[in-house]
Order: C-alpha cells, then sequence, then structure tokens
C-alpha cells in the first residue's frame, strides 16, 4: 500500500515522514506545527525539548478558550503540551533519518508541517461515548542551500555614483562644440 502525502511538489533534495493515529490532540498539534514550521530541525528540536522542561511556552493563537498569559517575548497566551512535544520531536527525528539515508546534509529546513483530525476510536469500560484524541502528522523537510557568494570588503567595493554626478557628465556630453564657441 503506497502512502498518500499531501504534499504535491516533491524536489530531490526534500524528505518527508509521515505518523498516523498518534494519540494526541489536533488542536494542541496545529499550535505547536504552526510555531515550529519554517524553522531549522535542529531548531525545532531545541524548542520543544524547552517545552518539555518548561522552559518555553508554545504560543495558542487559535484555540485560546481559556488559555492563560505565558511570560516570554511575544508571547500573550500560551501551554507546555508536553505530550504532543514528544510526538514532534520523534517525527523530526525519523525526517532527519530519512534525509540522511538519502544523503542529504544536517542542514534541513521544515518547509512542510500538516497535522489532520484522525479516526477517533471509543474508550472501553464502563464510560462509555467517550473517543479518544488522535492525530495524523506529516512533515517534509529541504536542504538548505548555503549560498557561495564571497564577501567583499568596504575598501575593495566599487564607489557608487551619485545622481548629481551622473547629470553633470550628462549636460557636458550634450552641449556641442559650436554652443561652446
Amino acid at each position: 500500500m503506497k502512502t498518500k502525502y499531501a504534499l504535491q511538489e516533491f524536489k530531490e533534495n526534500m524528505a518527508r515522514a509521515i505518523s498516523k493515529d498518534v494519540e494526541i490532540s489536533t488542536k494542541t498539534s496545529l499550535e505547536i506545527a504552526a510555531f515550529i514550521r519554517g524553522k531549522s530541525t535542529k531548531k525545532a528540536k531545541q524548542i520543544l525539548e524547552r517545552v518539555l522542561v518548561m522552559k518555553q511556552a508554545i504560543p495558542f493563537k487559535r484555540f485560546t478558550d481559556g488559555v492563560g498569559h505565558r511570560k516570554g517575548a511575544g508571547i500573550a497566551q500560551g501551554r507546555f503540551p508536553q505530550k504532543a512535544s514528544e510526538q514532534f520531536i520523534k517525527i523530526i527525528n525519523q525526517v532527519e533519518a530519512n534525509a540522511q539515508a538519502k544523503g542529504l546534509s544536517e542542514d534541513l529546513k521544515i518547509v512542510h508541517l500538516v497535522v489532520n483530525k484522525s479516526s477517533n476510536t471509543f474508550h472501553q469500560g464502563r464510560q462509555r461515548r467517550r473517543k479518544f484524541k488522535r492525530t495524523h502528522l506529516e512533515i517534509a523537510v529541504q536542504e538548505v542551500e548555503k549560498e557561495q557568494k564571497a564577501k567583499v570588503p568596504k575598501a575593495a567595493a566599487p564607489k557608487k555614483e551619485t545622481k548629481t554626478e551622473t547629470k553633470k557628465e550628462k549636460v557636458t556630453e550634450t552641449k556641442s562644440p559650436e554652443d561652446k564657441k
């Protein structure tokens, strides 16, 4: 059975991983995904490890009902979703292993991170009609291309012409020898 991914444009310098039916909240996962999307895998793992020890909060911007204020730069409301953070660290490790097997470098950027709601199964036992929270996670990373441009020192850089200099040159060029006489 072939796995279907949400990402359609898959390139040579990309790696991806998928995790289905993870026992975490979809709402919490959406907030984490929005926060770490676009970051490097190293930075994302550092953030999630800080969440596990309750040093850094994940800002909640969409599902904010009853979420309290957290101190930190740029955070109004936030939480420390530890169970979901563990699952995100696992899937980031999986995609890094896939990238390594593919021969990509260690500098990877998260370009695609999707959270989908899974089917909810019922709990077993006396309290019926209670459902498990399940989520599908999909991640794709791309190898970061380092720019090969050499930086030119300021002293060796060519001087830029100002607008006044170019106007004076144009004026002198337009005068004909007959006008000077």
